[in-house]
């Protein structure tokens, strides 16, 4: 299993509780006009479904993640809002331009790009944005390097700089560890293998068998092992490198947009004080920052508490 190397990465990142469905939070607003059909854009380095109406939101996934992982949030959205759900090429599709070379970066000019174009250019104000581990760095990103090009941010279980939770004080510092990752996981990909056998995620024996530290169900473990399967090696490499090479501690302060920050806390994993000291301490400088800790769930905060995040985002969103 491809991600099997980088579970151990990122370990100190993760918390606990279960995936099932939970009744989202209410919107109060219109409901979705189910005349408008999803569009689905094709850019270079990704793709992005746009659905809804009303004020812009887009949604970014993180590591080997596909736009499903927004799912219930699109649809609890797309009542009120236009709904921007993004797809790194490579984490469930063919992986086009980032089979070779960086990932993040190319992914930051495109997504600037497609803001100003599809957005900006035709008369409407910046929209929020809502990233999910790599996807919270790359708003932190657009915050801070191109800060009229988001109104809002919102940063899911991520830290500007990953570092730290190997004890490296910089990125010369954990350099070689993270490549050597990135070679481990990169070596795995093979151009003619067969597409891997996805594990029947609502079949509970066979989502039992899964192990891993993203959820703390079966079922949700399961649904993110299927999409590292159905992600391409070469690309989650590659991401996984430029993520933990970019330190974005120093630029911080450049963000003139709110930020709210969750983050997922369980006892298992760390204490509420430990876990709380590691976040505060990376995001020192944040102007406008919101920092709410998530109980009871592991990374996957919107699989593992769906109705604690659509409240956080609703609370994100209206404010």
């Amino acid at each position: 299993m491809k991600l099997a190397l980088f579970f151990a990465f990122t370990v100190a990142l993760i918390a606990a509780s279960p995936a099932t469905a939970a009744e989202p939070a209410s919107l109060n607003c219109s409901v979705k006009d189910t005349s408008l059909d999803a569009a689905k854009m094709e850019g270079k380095r990704f793709t992005v479904q746009v659905e809804g109406k009303g004020p812009d939101v887009i949604l970014i996934p993180g590591l080997s993640s596909p736009r499903a992982v927004w799912n219930a949030s699109v649809d609890a959205l797309a009542g009120c809002y236009t709904v921007h759900t993004v797809q790194i090429r490579g984490f469930g599709d063919d992986a086009g331009l980032n089979a070779q070379g960086p990932v993040l970066e190319p992914f930051i000019t495109e997504l600037a790009d497609y803001i100003d174009d599809e957005i900006m250019n035709k008369g409407r104000t910046a929209p929020a944005i809502i990233g999910h581990s790599l996807g919270g760095l790359s708003a932190l990103i657009v915050g801070a390097r191109h800060p009229q090009l988001a109104s809002k941010i919102m940063v899911v279980d991520a830290l500007p700089f990953i570092g730290t939770i190997f004890g490296a004080p910089d990125v010369a510092a954990v350099r070689p560890r993270a490549e050597v990752m990135a070679e481990s996981i990169r070596a795995q990909y093979k151009a003619d293998a067969p597409k891997a056998a996805l594990t029947d995620c609502e079949d509970p024996a066979e989502a039992a068998k899964i192990s891993s530290i993203w959820s703390n169900t079966a079922r949700g473990r399961c649904i993110v092992e299927n999409w590292g399967k159905q992600s391409d090696p070469r690309v989650t490499a590659q991401a996984m490198l430029d993520d933990t090479l970019t330190d974005m501690r120093p630029e911080l302060p450049k963000i003139t947009a709110p930020v709210r920050l969750l983050y997922a806390q369980d006892d298992t994993v760390l204490p509420e004080a430990m876990m709380r000291a590691m976040y505060d301490s990376q995001y020192v400088g944040t102007p406008k920052l919101t920092s709410v800790m998530i109980k009871g769930s592991y990374h996957f905060i919107m699989l593992d508490q769906p109705d604690a995040f659509l409240q956080q985002a609703t609370l994100f969103l209206k404010n």
